[in-house]
C-alpha cells in the first residue's frame, strides 16, 4: 500500500531509474545550460538528505528550506518527507540588503515553526552566516548545504514510520488578508490532492504514454502551493517528467514560458491570470511565428481572479501558434485544502456567465463571470451563509465551504484559528467543513468565485466586490495595467469627511501615461460611478510593480489600504503645467 510520495518515488526509482524526473533550465532557455535529474538519482539524493536528518534525531521536527530555484530544493523537500521531518518551504533572502521582506518573513517562519535546522543551497547557507546581526535566531539553528552531503549517506537511510495523518510539511499561507499561518498538510492530504489533480487534469496512463511522460513546464515558485503541489509533486506522483525554470527568468522575459512549452511539448502548464497578460504584452509577430502550442491541453489559471477578457485575448492572439480555446483551464484552490478544489473539464472551453442585463457591464462578454470548474472526486463544495451556517440555494452568493480528504489538518500551533476555519458544521451535512473565506456561487455544479469575504466593500448598505470595481476601472481606460488595481474602503470620518465607508481605488499605470493622469482619473471615476452607482472618494495612480501582492500574485488590499492611509504609495504625479 502506498502511504506517501516517498513510497511512489521508491517505486519509480526501482522501475524507471534512468527516466528524467526534472530538467531545470538554468538560464530560462532551452538552448542554455540544462540540469537534469533522473528518478534513480532523485531517490539517492533525497535519501542522503533524509539519512543526515535521521542520524541527528530530527524526525518529527521542522526543517526550513531555503533554496534558489532548481533540483536541489526538490531533493531537500523529498529528503524531509523521507526522514519523517516536517518541511517548511521558505523564500531565501536575496538582493538589496538581503531583501527586507524575505528576511522579515523568514524570521517569522523560523520562530513560528520552531525550526531546528535550515536546509539550503550552498550560496544561501553561506549568505546566512553573514546575517547574524539581522537574524539572531540562527544561533540555535543548524544550517547545512545539502549539495555538500555525500551520496554514500543514502546507504544508511531507514524508511520512516509514516501514517496518512503524519504531517508532511507546513505550507505558510501567502497572507492576502492576514499574517501568514502554517497549514499542516499531512501525507494523506498530499496523496489525496495529487489524486484530485490527476483526475481533474486528465493525467491518465494513456496520456502519459502519448506524451512520453512530458507532462509539465513550470516557472512557478516552488515554495508556493501552486508551484509545489502541482508541477513538482504531481510529477513524482505520476512518475512523469517536468521542465522547470526560475520565476525571475519568466518575469524578465515572459516569452520564455511559451518557448519552453513549444520546445518540450508538455500536456499541462499554467499560472495566475497576470502571467497570461504578461505573455500578451510580449506577443510579437516574430514570437508567434516560432511557436507551436498545439500540444498544450491544460493551461491552468488560478490563484487570483480569472478574467474573461484575458481568456479571450490569449486565445485570439495565440491561436495562430496552435493554441486552442479548449485548453483554457480556470481552477480554484487554496493551501488549506492542500491545493486543488475545483477545476475545469479537459478538452472543454470554460463556462462563462454573461453579465446581467440590468447590472454593471451589461451584456459585455469580457466582463463575464468565469467558472472555476467542478469539484474533484470525493470533494464536497457548498455555498454557506457565513453567519447562519446554512447552505444557500444554487445561484446565491455566499462563503465557499469545502469538505474532503485533501482538507488539511489545521493551522500549526493555532487551535483557535483551526477551530474557526477547519471545524465548521453545516446544517443538513455530516462532518466538518473548511471555511475558505472566499465568496462564490454554484451553477449547474460549477463554482464561480466572486471575491474575499474580508475584502467586501459595504457602502450605503450595499455590498460591492472589490474585484468588480477593479475590473470596471481596468476596462475604463487602457493605461491601467490588468490585474494591478486595488479597491478598498476607508472610513469617511477618519479621513476628515462625513462618516460612513467610502471607496478608494489604486491603479498601476505606465510612467509614460503620467501626462494623461487627470484624464485617466476622471474616466475611471465616472466609469465606476456609472457602472456601480458608487462615488469613489479617491483614485490614485501609482508606479508599476508597487501595489502589494502575495507570492502567488494576489492583490493585498489590506496592505494597499494601509499604504494609502500612511501616505506610502509610489504615486505618479501629473507633470506640472509651466
Amino acid at each position: 500500500m502506498v502511504r506517501s510520495l516517498v513510497d511512489l518515488l521508491s517505486q519509480h526509482a526501482a522501475h524507471n531509474p534512468d527516466r528524467t524526473a526534472y530538467r531545470y533550465l538554468a538560464t530560462g532557455d532551452p538552448d542554455g545550460e540544462i540540469q537534469e535529474i533522473s528518478y534513480g538519482r532523485l531517490a539517492e539524493r533525497s535519501r542522503a538528505v533524509a539519512a543526515w536528518l535521521q542520524e541527528r534525531g530530527l524526525a518529527g521536527t521542522r526543517a526550513m528550506l531555503l533554496y534558489p530555484p532548481g533540483p536541489e530544493f526538490i531533493c531537500g523537500y523529498l529528503g524531509c518527507l523521507a526522514a519523517g521531518v516536517v518541511a517548511v518551504p521558505g523564500v531565501p533572502p536575496q538582493g538589496r540588503t538581503q531583501n527586507h521582506r524575505a528576511l522579515t518573513r523568514m524570521k517569522r517562519l523560523i520562530a513560528d515553526a520552531d525550526a531546528k535546522v535550515i536546509l539550503g543551497g550552498r550560496e544561501v547557507i553561506n549568505a546566512l552566516s553573514g546575517l547574524a546581526e539581522h537574524l539572531p535566531e540562527l544561533a540555535d539553528v543548524t544550517c547545512v548545504a545539502t549539495e555538500d552531503l555525500p551520496d554514500e549517506a543514502a546507504a544508511s537511510w531507514r524508511e520512516p514510520d509514516l501514517t496518512a495523518d503524519s504531517v508532511a510539511f507546513l505550507q505558510y499561507t501567502s497572507g492576502s488578508t492576514s499574517a501568514p499561518r502554517g497549514v499542516m498538510v499531512t501525507h494523506g492530504n498530499l496523496l489525496d490532492n495529487e489524486r484530485v489533480i490527476t483526475e481533474r487534469m486528465g493525467h491518465t496512463p494513456d496520456v502519459l504514454e502519448e506524451y512520453g511522460h512530458e507532462m509539465f513546464v513550470s516557472w512557478l515558485p516552488v515554495y508556493h502551493d501552486m508551484g509545489l503541489i502541482g508541477p513538482v509533486l504531481n510529477t513524482v506522483y505520476l512518475g512523469a517528467t517536468a521542465t522547470l525554470f526560475s520565476p525571475l527568468h519568466f518575469l524578465q522575459r515572459p516569452e520564455r514560458w511559451l518557448t519552453a512549452i513549444s520546445h518540450y511539448r508538455p500536456h499541462t502548464s499554467g499560472g495566475p491570470n497576470f502571467a497570461y497578460e504578461l505573455c500578451l504584452k510580449h506577443a510579437t509577430p516574430g514570437l508567434l511565428d516560432g511557436l507551436d502550442l498545439s500540444s498544450w491541453k491544460v493551461a491552468f489559471n488560478g490563484a487570483e481572479p480569472v478574467r474573461a477578457a484575458t481568456l479571450r485575448r490569449f486565445t485570439d492572439t495565440f491561436a495562430p501558434a496552435g493554441f486552442r480555446r479548449e485548453a483554457l483551464y480556470p481552477c480554484y484552490g487554496l493551501a488549506e485544502a492542500t491545493l486543488m478544489v475545483t477545476g475545469s473539464t479537459v478538452h472543454t472551453p470554460p463556462t462563462l456567465l454573461q453579465a446581467p442585463e440590468t447590472g454593471p457591464h451589461a451584456g459585455q462578454w469580457d466582463a463575464a463571470a468565469v467558472s472555476c470548474g467542478r469539484p474533484g472526486p470525493e470533494v464536497t463544495v457548498a455555498i454557506a451563509d457565513p453567519e447562519r451556517h446554512e447552505e444557500l440555494p444554487e445561484g446565491e452568493t455566499g462563503e465557499i465551504w469545502v469538505r474532503g480528504a485533501s482538507v488539511a489538518k489545521g493551522y500549526w500551533r493555532n487551535a483557535l484559528a483551526t477551530r474557526e476555519t477547519f471545524r465548521a458544521t453545516l446544517t443538513g451535512h455530516d462532518g466538518r467543513f473548511l471555511r475558505t473565506g472566499d465568496l462564490g456561487f454554484l451553477r449547474d455544479g460549477e463554482l464561480f468565485v466572486t471575491g474575499r469575504l474580508k475584502d467586501l466593500i459595504v457602502i450605503d448598505g450595499r455590498n460591492h466586490y472589490p474585484q468588480d470595481l477593479e475590473l470596471t476601472a481596468e476596462m475604463a481606460h487602457p493605461a491601467l495595467r490588468p490585474g494591478c488595481t486595488a479597491a478598498f474602503s476607508v472610513d469617511g470620518a477618519e479621513e476628515g469627511a462625513v462618516g460612513g465607508e467610502q471607496a478608494v481605488l489604486i491603479a498601476e499605470i505606465a510612467p509614460d501615461a503620467a501626462s494623461e493622469a487627470e484624464k485617466i482619473i476622471d474616466v475611471v471615476r465616472s466609469g465606476i460611478g456609472e457602472a456601480h452607482g458608487v462615488s469613489v472618494r479617491d483614485v490614485v495612480l501609482v508606479q508599476p510593480g508597487t501595489i502589494p501582492k502575495t507570492s502567488s500574485g494576489k492583490i493585498q488590499r489590506r496592505a494597499s489600504r494601509a499604504a494609502y492611509l500612511e501616505g506610502k504609495l509610489a504615486v505618479i504625479a501629473a507633470p506640472a503645467v509651466s
